[in-house]
């Protein structure tokens, strides 16, 4: 393996985007000031406004700006704001075909599938272990502010 070329991401760690998530439901992910999590129809909802940072390459931290939680998802596959950062907020981003992206549990599988952040048509939050890749409740668009 002599003179491999090891690539560094270094510059990808770090890096902070604000970004509203909207579903293909059309629905804002919002973490309100109490931690719970859901979907909205306003466009103005402060709680919709997040910052998306990159932990590791790959690997995001969600935090909705005005409420200071972060994103989690647990073992069991719930979703909720968390006021610390910890294992339950690395979510690991990936850009799907149709152009969306979907946020996956990095730490916590259900039977070995991963667990998505989704959204129901009413702006409920999904359970972990209902959620699939394939199903567009997990699918959502980073809209720049």
């Amino acid at each position: 393996m002599v003179g491999r070329h090891v690539r560094s991401y270094n510059h990808l760690e770090g890096d902070v985007r604000r970004r509203k998530l909207f579903s293909f439901q059309k629905l804002f992910l919002r973490i309100d000031k109490n931690g719970k999590v859901n979907g909205t129809k306003s466009k103005d909802d402060p709680f919709s406004l997040l910052e998306i940072k990159s932990v590791r390459v790959g690997v995001v931290a969600i935090k909705g700006l005005s409420s200071s939680y972060y994103l989690a998802i647990n073992k069991k596959g719930d979703l909720y704001g968390s006021k610390d950062y910890g294992i339950d907020c690395k979510l690991k981003e990936r850009i799907e075909e149709n152009g969306y992206n979907t946020y996956a549990s990095a730490e916590w599988r259900n039977k070995k599938r991963p667990m998505f952040v989704g959204l129901s048509a009413n702006g409920k939050p999904m359970r972990g272990k209902k959620t699939r890749r394939k199903n567009t409740a997990t699918h959502f668009l980073p809209i720049a502010v």
